[in-house]
């Protein structure tokens, strides 16, 4: 198994290593003279320009929210994130929340953790806010967020607070359906032959044991997100150079279809919740706050990886539920901060 990942991760170590020598590497005057010359140098040096910056702002948040989840994922068990959380629904729910403010993790990360932790019988519904409130309601995700948006705070503000608005409220609805376990697999069934071949027997680990598996989930974790960063960096720097401001304008000033435009690209794109705000950042300007918003509330809580992710955990029924009150809510969430945002200065 590390084998396949090592050897599947080093085609995107390589390109990533090809692709920063390419954006970084001096040239003279006199060949930068030349190449401005050719048809299309101007756009081609304004991409290499957005790609760098957002590349060298987004990869110190994404290196450090690599070694927090590697650090939860070897040291914290579920046992003791069960213990911490009461039986009473409200209860449970903000303990959880707050859970997620104290052990920060990244969307990929914390779907294996939420598949054991329901296993052991944890409430479908508080699993739903791991998975949703987790990504986000973290201080890593705020700090990236802040820095993002220096010339604007409240984006963080509001993106801690819609993010967390949002996933309890779908908590609190699977709750009131009354969910049973969305599981593909039993317990006694991921004790025999786990697909993802991971040993989820309670057999205490040594520290030194400890600190190799938080060392591998780490190095996974990073080229896993890794790719992801670079594919969504390449994508934006292509669409700021590409598509002229007039029309991302255009679009803009339609907040129905600024929020289905941000919405989509952050479901396709997949980034890390880590990094995603220096992607949002730079469209600042041409798209509206309530639209970025969107994006930035989105893409941790749903996008192309997590969905494949949980299709492999979850049954489809639960996971096609879920996505559908994700979307409604965001959208909606992000229509009333348009309409209504101006009045407290949040856009």
């Amino acid at each position: 198994m590390r084998t396949w990942r090592i050897r599947t991760s080093m085609p995107w170590l390589l390109l990533l290593s090809l692709l920063t020598a390419a954006v970084t590497i001096r040239l003279s005057p006199n060949h930068r003279e030349l190449i401005m010359r050719l048809p299309g140098a101007d756009a081609l040096f304004t991409f290499k320009t957005m790609l760098i910056g957002i590349l060298l702002e987004a990869l110190p948040f994404l290196l450090l929210g690599v070694a927090v989840s590697a650090f939860v994922q070897a040291f914290v068990s579920e046992n003791t994130l069960r213990r911490l959380i009461p039986d009473h629904p409200l209860g449970g729910i903000a303990a959880a929340c707050l859970l997620c403010l104290l052990f920060p993790l990244c969307e990929c990360g914390i779907v294996p953790i939420v598949r054991r932790l329901m296993a052991k019988g944890l409430p479908v519904y508080i699993g739903t806010i791991f998975l949703l409130v987790g990504p986000i309601f973290n201080p890593i995700v705020y700090a990236a967020t802040m820095t993002a948006f220096r010339v604007n705070p409240n984006m963080g503000y509001l993106r801690m607070g819609f993010g967390l608005f949002t996933g309890c409220l779908v908590s609190l609805i699977i709750y009131a359906i009354k969910f049973k376990s969305p599981l593909k697999l039993t317990r006694a069934q991921m004790l025999t032959g786990n697909p993802d071949g991971e040993e989820l027997a309670d057999r205490p680990l040594s520290l030194n044991e400890r600190a190799a598996q938080g060392i591998t989930h780490a190095g996974h974790e990073f080229f896993e997100m890794g790719k992801y960063l670079l594919l969504g960096s390449v994508l934006t720097a292509a669409i700021q150079t590409g598509i002229p401001r007039t029309v991302m304008a255009g679009i803009g000033h339609n907040p129905l279809t600024s929020s289905l435009l941000m919405m989509g690209l952050a479901y396709v794109m997949s980034l890390c919740s880590t990094s995603d705000a220096f992607v949002a950042a730079s469209f600042a300007g041409t798209i509206p706050a309530s639209a970025l918003l969107a994006f930035l509330v989105l893409g941790p809580m749903l996008d192309f990886k997590s969905t494949l992710m949980m299709l492999s955990v979850f049954r489809t029924k639960f996971v096609l539920l879920l996505a559908a009150l994700i979307i409604l809510t965001v959208f909606s969430g992000a229509m009333l901060i348009h309409g209504f945002g101006p009045a407290f200065g949040w856009t």
